[in-house]
């Protein structure tokens, strides 16, 4: 056994066992008290720092590493962090913890936030059945998704048991994935601890229209197996497993997975002797104490009241409680926060308060509709005036602004609030004490101090500065809408200028230098400036790295000219001067259009043979085309020389604009295909080309509801139905991803290409400076609602001039490469320097991996110096950036000798 450390009585030792979410939240609010006698130790199982469980589902379709808050916390000389470690004892007398390899710590308070682990079903052969739990769970079920559909030939059949909150992320995950997903439920609705009856069926419902099987009202009671399941590695015809139920029909799986709840990791304070529940946990008062001196318990272990609950915000909760008491305060816990809303895609579900209406002479306040999918509950005390809970399913828009006001006097009606009924956007003053952000527990008066400041610090005006000040949205994000609220109604009342200026030159924001460029028939970022800017001044270093490439994309979107003459070409960052994205190693990348995907044998070959007498690196991407990488600059024109000339057009993957309309194959070829997606994708590819917008626009269109082209990830999805197309906006990848939402039901070709012009022209029109559709939406007042009343309702009577725009940009359009091609003076801006030299002098290295070569990293551009496994040199000078681009870009392209 190695020698404790050293207990010193200046320091008092802290030790954690956990490393959940909880773990996190006491150590990042034990730092921040800024205690100058704690060290913090952390031990946890897992090999990963602290992470979201909230946000596992993400890790279904990423590799987002769901970093809680700053990864600073882990470098203060306080802290330290245990990974890969298990506590085996607790020693409440000596007060001592002894890890796996007989190490011990000495503490003087110990945390036990050990969580609780998913339990499998009581049934035979349940050691067959995955869970969902960790990121390893994740990362376990997409490679076992991934083999399957390999192996199969076909979609997986995948069962789901649990149809709470954790076993419905698993099924939208699994389904993100390609699979088939069954759900498994013991009760006849789903979510039954957070909805009631009617809100539950409404849900089984609306998961049914997206294409998963519900199984429910009964427990699996058998899972048979069958073996081997791959012999001699050769595809099954069948499904290995097959759930066998007491009353109803055997559901057969490919894979099973189990999130039916959960079992608290108890079993070192059981050790310990410490006082636990008899369902599990350990049991704490109000401090959060245990039955043991020092020894506190927060999360998912900790008992109170008899009860463990898999919720984030009690665990935060629990963890502030700790954290004030260890430096000295008189914090309490007091009870669960059952507030839950869904993470799943195109599901709108949330409850919170008491949803069940069971407090003594309450009032439920109800709409429903049950063909919209729609059920929204306010529950009130009898006289109609204090809110006592609520329920959304379908349409939660109410949620945010209702959950701060639980237990209190609402300033309307209870039916005013519920927006399926029509409802307004009530404007409300909220208390000081309202709770905006649970997962940090950040009140309204910490943001209306933030926002006013103390002297000490500056006032905050923007959300950036106001997530760093208060840690308000840095978790789940969800409260961001209501905290940017508070926000600016604190503003104004401080006198304080609510600013959309679009920068330090500009004082209109995107959308209103839209309008004034549009009004004023301007052409040029002088003009603008002239006219515009603030100061007035139209020299050549007005301007920075914000107006510049916006003005240049409203000049673009306005006038449809080429994006790079008239003084334009300036203006622009180096993807768009150079018609190509650049890459870490200061070549480009290649990308001509491929609609929906469809391409002849004929222009594959084209592609192949430029890719090969070029030397470039070939990759198909997400968006069903081919990238070729490694293309010098001064090679751009002959290489789109062959394109052009084989009918290709540029791709625009360098441009804030429509990338790509992925489809699947749709009714010519697919058996369950009930629309032609193939040939309306191609149809809105060729109309929507080349033209600019706040950012990149993706679409997709699907042949039926199986959903094979993703289109509900897209900034516009057009899924097949029976009866016409069902129109989906507001889909967004990137750093936060977003599902789309219906704005309209069974279209014909017509009014779904009116509606689609009518959308995206207003988003160019109307959205901020690289604002994704998403983020658009939700910020505008009622979000959709307002947005289906101006699409499809023409509530601004704009419909005409927002499809006029569109039917010029078709009229107008003209390919880029094709243009430039053209003109001698335009092909100038493709040499590497303006005394280039036919023949390069410099060189670039690269290894071969995989067949096709690829940049040199550091380490091999050292062993070919030292002459050892060296990489293989290609001639091509490095591309010289501007000083903006220079600053954010990592270029590590490294100059060789021949």
């Amino acid at each position: 056994m190695t020698t404790p450390e050293s207990h010193s009585d200046d320091v008092r030792d802290i030790v954690i066992v956990g490393g959940g979410p909880a773990a996190h939240r006491l150590t990042e609010s034990l730092v921040a008290r800024n205690p100058a006698d704690l060290r913090i130790t952390v031990v946890t199982e897992e090999t990963y720092v602290p992470y979201d469980r909230v946000g596992l589902s993400k890790r279904f379709t990423s590799e987002d590493p769901l970093h809680l808050g700053e990864p600073e916390l882990w470098e203060d000389p306080r802290v330290r962090l245990r990974t890969g470690a298990t506590v085996t004892a607790v020693n409440t007398a000596d007060r001592r913890v002894t890890i796996a390899d007989s190490e011990t710590l000495t503490y003087d308070e110990l945390v036990l936030a050990t969580g609780s682990s998913a339990p499998r079903p009581p049934i035979d052969n349940a050691e067959h059945i995955a869970l969902y739990r960790t990121i390893d769970d994740v990362n376990w079920l997409r490679s076992q998704v991934a083999e399957l559909a390999e192996r199969l030939g076909r979609a997986p059949q995948c069962t789901v048991i649990g149809g709470g909150l954790l076993g419905l992320e698993a099924a939208g995950g699994l389904k993100d994935l390609g699979a088939e997903v069954t759900v498994v439920h013991s009760k006849p609705w789903l979510m039954n601890a957070q909805l009631d009856e009617y809100g539950g069926r409404t849900l089984n419902r609306l998961l049914e229209d997206q294409g998963f099987h519900l199984h429910m009202g009964e427990r699996p009671a058998s899972l048979a197996v069958a073996e081997p399941a791959f012999p001699d590695g050769a595809a099954i015809p069948g499904c290995r497993y097959s759930l066998q139920f007491s009353e109803s029909e055997d559901v057969a799986a490919d894979l099973v997975v189990a999130a039916i709840g959960i079992s608290a990791r108890d079993e070192l304070a059981v050790a310990a002797g410490l006082r636990c529940a008899d369902s599990g946990g350990v049991v704490i008062d109000q401090q959060c104490a245990t039955s043991a001196v020092g020894v506190w318990a927060i999360g998912e272990v900790a008992s109170f009241q008899g009860t463990c609950m898999g919720l984030v915000a009690p665990a935060n909760a629990m963890a502030e409680v700790v954290a004030d008491r260890i430096c000295g305060g008189e914090a309490v816990f007091e009870g669960f926060d059952t507030a839950a809303k869904l993470k799943l895609a195109g599901m709108d579900v949330a409850s919170f308060g008491d949803c069940f209406a069971q407090t003594p002479g309450a009032l439920e306040v109800v709409f429903a509709d049950a063909v919209a999918g729609v059920y929204q509950k306010l529950v009130v005390t009898d006289d109609a005036k204090t809110l006592l809970g609520g329920v959304f399913v379908g349409d939660a828009t109410p949620y945010t602004a209702l959950r701060p006001l639980l237990d209190r006097e609402l300033p309307a009606e209870p039916g005013a609030f519920l927006s399926a009924a029509g409802g307004q956007d009530i404007e409300m003053d909220l208390p000081d004490d309202a709770q905006i952000c649970s997962c940090k527990d950040v009140s309204a008066s910490q943001i209306r101090s933030a926002v006013a400041g103390d002297g000490t610090n500056s006032p905050c005006a923007d959300m950036g500065c106001l997530k760093a000040c208060t840690r308000v949205g840095t978790q789940c994000g969800s409260c961001i809408p209501l905290a940017k609220k508070v926000m600016e109604k604190q503003m104004l009342a401080c006198g304080m200028e609510v600013s959309t200026a679009l920068c330090e030159h500009f004082t209109q924001s995107r959308s209103e230098l839209y309008e004034a460029v549009h009004d004023a028939g301007l052409r040029s970022f002088t003009a603008i400036v002239d006219q515009l800017g603030s100061p007035a001044d139209s020299s050549v270093n007005f301007g920075c790295d914000v107006c510049k490439p916006a003005i240049a994309s409203i000049l673009a979107a306005v006038h449809d000219d080429y994006v790079l003459d008239g003084g334009r070409g300036v203006l622009q960052d180096t993807n768009d001067r150079a018609l190509a994205n650049m890459q870490k190693d200061g070549t480009y990348s290649v990308v001509p259009r491929v609609p929906a995907g469809e391409i002849t044998p004929a222009k594959l070959k084209v592609i192949a043979e430029v890719a090969e007498d070029f030397d470039l690196y070939t990759k198909i991407t997400g968006a069903q085309r081919v990238d070729m990488f490694g293309a010098r600059l001064e090679q751009l024109p002959a290489i789109w020389r062959r394109l052009v000339d084989a009918g290709f057009e540029s791709g625009q993957a360098y441009g804030k604009a429509l990338r790509n309309v992925k489809s699947c194959v749709g009714s010519t070829w697919c058996r369950y295909g009930v629309q032609d997606s193939v040939a309306m994708a191609i149809q809105l590819e060729l109309r929507y080309r080349g033209l600019r917008s706040p950012h990149k626009l993706k679409f997709g269109v699907s042949g039926c509801a199986r959903e094979c082209a993703e289109a509900r990830g897209k900034d516009v999805g057009v899924i097949a139905t029976e009866h016409g197309w069902n129109m989906y906006v507001g889909g967004n990848g990137g750093a936060t991803p977003a599902h789309a939402q219906l704005l309209a039901k069974d279209l014909d070709d017509e009014t779904l290409l009116r509606y689609i012009d009518r959308y995206i022209a207003y988003y160019v029109r109307t959205a901020d400076r690289l604002q994704r559709t998403a983020r658009w939406i939700e910020d505008m007042p009622q979000g959709i609602d307002h947005l289906y009343d101006v699409i499809v309702n023409d509530s601004l009577g704009i419909a005409a001039d927002l499809e006029r725009v569109i039917a010029e940009h078709v009229d107008h359009y003209e390919d880029e490469w094709a243009a430039t091609l053209r003109d001698p003076q335009r092909l100038r801006r493709f040499r590497s320097f303006v005394n280039a030299p036919e023949t390069p002098d410099t060189e670039l290295a690269y290894v071969v991996e995989r067949g096709q070569r690829r940049p040199a990293n550091d380490a091999e551009i050292l062993a070919s110096q030292q002459g050892t496994n060296g990489p293989v040199l290609v001639n091509g000078p490095r591309i010289p950036l501007r000083q903006s681009d220079r600053d954010s870009s990592l270029n590590r392209t490294k100059a060789g000798t021949r």
